[in-house]
């Protein structure tokens, strides 16, 4: 194949046409011209703030784009979920440099997905490989620490590995849909105890609140307004700054209303909670969540329960809760890899990470089996 590689410090400089036809056959809506421009034009994913654009475009003779690649230049490593806090460090600490690094991820979202995206006229095993490429080629001629790429799918992550990157796995929990029904059905394939606790969990969640889902022409700045109030009051608890702008969900809700599903619980007619998620081909992606009331069992109900529910009723496969929280495994949410890869320039750090690999991998297998096995909420079969 004769292409040539372009390198953009913006989205709009490759076009919401030419992203999505390599993007939308995914059905993943992060990869969506709609979310990553709405993170770039929302000052959420610029430079002032850790994130400079650099994607990849793979053109044709023609200059027909035929793969693109979302790709950063990254000040810190804040905002990614796959922590290499402590390579860092120790390169640093060594008189190394390790900022900026490239990253190919999604900007504030741990959910696997594509990470090398080929129209479907072109062949993505060679559309995969020659951005691949592109973006190790970019590392040496910026003169950069590192490529990291995070939670790309499975078939991508071992396609790395066979290319020299260091493969690292991490854990998330899952629920999976078992082709219920109703959740009634959910509920049956738990334990006993499980049922139990899970029926206690949602009356009293849901005693004097109207909880709705919101998506569509439902979704109004009223809506988003009231949101970001429960954004900003998580996000300055957990992290200080939250990474979002307000921009960013009015960008988001009118240019992707369809794909957002909303939860929102109301007193008395005023908000008081809500948890946003998004809306894949087979999937259902939890993402932010808050609240302004301190209520028993909301946050399971409103990102947990109520995310099953709506999985269910839509056919969706699986619900993917975000990163972290061993407590989702009492709620059917079950341990899950993902995955991430990694180009280390300097070998001295590269030998380090690797050592540092090959016993991180196994450990983190022998965890999910030992979660699936021993915590497990379901029904012995």
């Amino acid at each position: 194949m004769t292409a040539t590689l372009t390198v953009h410090d913006g989205i709009a400089d490759i076009g919401a046409a030419a992203w999505d036809a390599c993007a939308a056959p995914s059905g993943d809506p992060f990869v969506s011209y709609a979310f990553l421009h709405a993170c770039e034009a929302s000052g959420s994913a610029i430079p002032a703030r850790g994130w400079a654009p650099r994607h990849l475009a793979l053109r044709d003779d023609d200059g027909s784009v035929l793969g693109v690649m979302p790709l950063y230049l990254k000040g810190d490593s804040q905002g990614e979920y796959v922590f290499d806090h402590s390579w860092a460090d120790a390169f640093e600490r060594a008189g190394g440099r390790y900022y900026p690094k490239l990253l190919g991820a999604v900007p504030f979202t741990p959910a696997t997905g594509p990470r090398f995206l080929a129209h479907p006229a072109a062949d993505a095993t060679t559309v995969r490989e020659a951005l691949l490429q592109g973006a190790l080629a970019l590392v040496e001629r910026l003169g950069v620490s590192s490529l990291h790429v995070n939670f790309p799918t499975e078939v991508e992550w071992q396609t790395m590995g066979q290319a020299g990157l260091l493969q690292r796995r991490d854990m998330q929990f899952i629920w999976r849909n078992a082709d219920y029904g109703t959740f009634d059905d959910f509920l049956a394939a738990l334990s006993s105890n499980r049922r139990k606790t899970l029926r206690r969990e949602r009356r009293e969640a849901q005693a004097g609140l109207d909880i709705r889902v919101l998506t569509g022409t439902d979704l109004t700045e009223t809506h988003w307004d009231a949101f970001f109030a429960f954004y900003l009051d998580t996000g300055s608890r957990k992290w200080g700054r939250p990474y979002l702008t307000r921009d960013f969900f009015s960008r988001i809700g009118a240019t992707m209303a369809d794909r957002i599903a909303l939860i929102m619980a109301f007193r008395d007619g005023a908000p008081i909670a809500g948890a946003l998620n998004l809306i894949g081909r087979d999937a259902l992606y939890g993402r932010q969540w808050g609240a302004l009331e301190d209520v028993p069992f909301l946050h399971f109900e409103l990102c947990y329960y109520q995310a099953i529910e709506f999985a269910i009723a839509r056919g969706l496969s699986r619900v993917e809760a975000g990163a972290q929280g061993e407590h989702k495994i009492a709620r059917g949410y079950m341990p899950s890899p993902v995955y991430s890869a990694h180009h280390i320039a300097h070998p001295g750090l590269r030998e380090a990470v690797a050592h540092y690999l090959e016993g991180e991998r196994p450990a983190v297998a022998a965890g999910i089996a030992e979660m699936a096995a021993d915590l497990s909420p379901y029904r012995s079969v």
